[in-house]
């Protein structure tokens, strides 16, 4: 096991329990219930690398699931600190109306890294930001409005990109939403060439959905893609929000199967943990290009695109670059799938499946409560991670890409240690599965929410008096 760095305890039991108690009355009380049903409810210090410290426990956690890819280069990562630091002696956000050397130097590196012919640049907040202005952009650019999305695809909560969103759990609060958009399986060209017409403005995926459950769009599926969009006049826009940036093996997941779609998306890593930022990507192409340049101010962000956001996405990009980040992990990706293989030939009657690419690594149960009941084993064994929304049975892997052979080693003997202690509650929980209604009880978010919080309070009642014979 490597060498994990520790702090002293700097947060009393009763001062967490004090700001919960806040975050509670001013955020979220659900969101508290739900974290601590899967011991998930942990203070982040001492971020540095693949790991934080709980500062009540005062033991490290490995951070194996990265915000969803936000911190590819690592936590706290001090080249991209230290741009961080230099810019905010000199410069501040910036106007974002102005033209800014910052955002040239930013833009000609993103187009350098670009796959295929991406050549134009445009800002954005964040990733559902960035999809909202690749939507509005391919509207406008081909006068259609019908838009084709995959079913449990996930492209962010704001307008058009919560109409993109193909799962009714995160639309149905807003409905009615934009209207226009189409869903058809993700994988199946068939079914998009159906659908697809002269009237569609744009098809969007992720080359690998990740919310979803970590489904990989196979070559041949990403190039009919291309064929189909090419053949009817159709803009092909990929969301490489969680995919971009070397998280795949490739700098971009497109890239595995020599595809460039017209428009590209990308963001949370970009901004390495430290100052968000988001960009689109596009090729320029006549309609495209013309659009733009003819309503220079049709997506408009104040802090996309600011000069401290390009100063730390530049020095994002470099460490990648300098790193070869993508090679590492390529090596690391296999390293981690093949422990993870070797689990599900050792507990076939558990897991159903492992899927992924380079560190973005799903584990497919047979049952979607033990999704939930893993991420509680793995949190009481020192990882954070988090099962995917839209299929609960599915827990994501996507750790920091800078993780070490070392702390690889570590991570698989945590998970493997994880698995044991899940295969333990099994027995109470198996028997029940067998009878439909009962399994749909146990497979619904609220009733798992409800009995890991009163398992834990059973677990903090134990543990206190535990505590109080010593």
């Amino acid at each position: 096991m490597p060498e994990q760095q520790t702090t002293a305890v700097t947060v009393t039991p009763h001062e967490k329990a004090l700001i919960e108690q806040d975050f509670k009355r001013y955020l979220n009380k659900g969101q508290v219930k739900y974290l601590k049903a899967g011991h998930l409810d942990v203070l982040e210090t001492e971020r540095r690398g693949i790991n934080f410290i709980d500062p009540v426990a005062g033991r490290p956690f490995v951070d194996a699931f990265s915000s969803a890819g936000s911190f590819n280069v690592g936590r706290h990562n001090e080249q991209v600190l230290a741009a961080l630091d230099k810019a905010l002696a000199r410069e501040d956000m910036g106007n974002h109306l102005l033209v800014g050397e910052a955002k040239v130097e930013l833009a000609k590196k993103l187009i350098d890294l670009a796959p295929g012919d991406l050549a134009r640049v445009f800002f954005a907040a964040g990733g559902g930001d960035a999809v909202d202005g690749a939507i509005k952009l391919a509207r406008g650019a081909t006068g259609r409005a019908q838009l084709i999305s995959t079913i449990k695809g996930y492209h962010g909560h704001t307008g058009f990109s919560l109409a993109a969103n193909g799962k009714e759990h995160y639309r149905h609060y807003c409905d009615p939403l934009i209207p226009e958009f189409v869903f058809v399986p993700f994988n199946d060209l068939a079914a998009m060439e159906q659908a697809a017409s002269e009237k569609t403005a744009a098809i969007i995926v992720e080359p690998i959905q990740g919310e979803a459950g970590i489904f990989v769009g196979t070559d041949e599926y990403l190039r009919g893609l291309r064929a189909l969009c090419d053949r009817l006049g159709i803009v092909l826009i990929f969301d490489e929000i969680q995919t971009g940036f070397a998280r795949t093996g490739k700098l971009f997941a497109c890239e595995h199967a020599g595809v460039t779609p017209d428009i590209m998306t990308v963001a949370k890593s970009i901004g390495g943990g430290l100052f968000p930022n988001a960009a689109v990507l596009y090729r320029a192409l006549p309609p495209l290009v013309d659009y733009v340049e003819r309503h220079p101010h049709f997506h408009l962000s104040p802090d996309g695109g600011g000069d401290l956001a390009c100063r730390v996405s530049l020095a994002v990009l470099d460490f990648i670059v300098e790193n070869k980040l993508w090679e590492h992990v390529e090596t690391m990706g296999a390293r981690l799938q093949g422990a993870l293989r070797d689990l599900q030939r050792e507990n076939p009657k558990i897991i159903k499946e492992v899927r992924g690419r380079g560190l973005m690594i799903g584990i497919d149960y047979l049952h979607e409560f033990m999704g939930p009941m893993m991420a509680d084993a793995l949190a009481q064994n020192g990882v954070f991670a988090a099962y995917s929304g839209n299929a609960p049975q599915v827990m994501r892997f996507m750790v920091p890409l800078v993780i070490t052979d070392a702390e690889m080693d570590h991570l698989i003997a945590m998970i493997r240690r994880a698995v044991a202690s899940m295969k333990k509650l099994l027995p109470l929980m198996l028997p029940a599965a067998k009878f439909p209604p009962l399994l749909k009880l146990l497979n619904s978010e609220k009733v798992q929410t409800s009995l890991f919080s009163w398992l834990r309070a059973i677990e903090d009642l134990v543990a206190g008096a535990g505590k109080g014979v010593r």
